[in-house]
């Protein structure tokens, strides 16, 4: 029997195309548009997130401005901080859209990503600190719906165990949500 070994392409130099606008198909007119039309708020998968909690009888508030990071979701009876996170913007290691490296502008894109994730890390953290409960979820968890049906039930859990401080009223003439003294 004879094995065939693979033919191996050749390496091909495109360093001259570095710094030339030929690799974008597009426009510098129409690639500013579409990128203006890429919103951060009311996307899809925050929009399915929040629409599955309101059925499930979850009250919340949106992209509170006292809070690191503005996260998308706040369900403040629970101290639960939820966000929804683009795969492509925020560098998902769990989908192709995550991993894919942009072939134009190579190095902005990549400290622009890089950047996001160390933001999002800062502020997971500065969340953590005071006293508030996490969930992140990805664009691609909710496109196959595996994440959904973990909210509600994060959520519930959150609500049998966090003291009752934090549960639906007043307590001692504090907002609900505050921090206790």
């Amino acid at each position: 029997m004879v094995s065939i070994a693979p033919r191996r392409k050749k390496a091909i130099d495109i360093s001259w195309l570095e710094g030339c606008s030929a690799v974008d198909t597009l426009s510098k007119e129409r690639r500013s548009a579409n990128m203006a039309a890429i919103r951060s708020k009311d996307t899809k998968p925050e929009v399915a997130v929040r629409k599955i909690l309101f059925q499930n009888g979850v009250r919340y508030r949106l992209h509170p401005s006292k809070l690191p990071g503005k996260p998308d979701i706040v369900v403040p009876s629970v101290r639960l901080a939820i966000f929804v996170h683009g795969c492509f913007w925020h560098g998902c290691k769990k989908c192709v859209d995550g991993r894919r490296r942009v072939k134009s502008n190579t190095s902005y894109w990549s400290e622009k990503i890089g950047g996001n994730q160390a933001r999002d890390k800062r502020n997971r953290r500065a969340l953590s600190r005071a006293g508030w409960h996490i969930l992140t979820i990805w664009e691609c968890e909710i496109a196959k719906g595996r994440r959904l049906d973990a909210i509600i039930s994060r959520v519930q859990r959150l609500r049998d165990t966090i003291p009752s401080r934090y549960q639906v009223g007043r307590v001692a003439g504090k907002r609900l949500g505050t921090a206790p003294t």
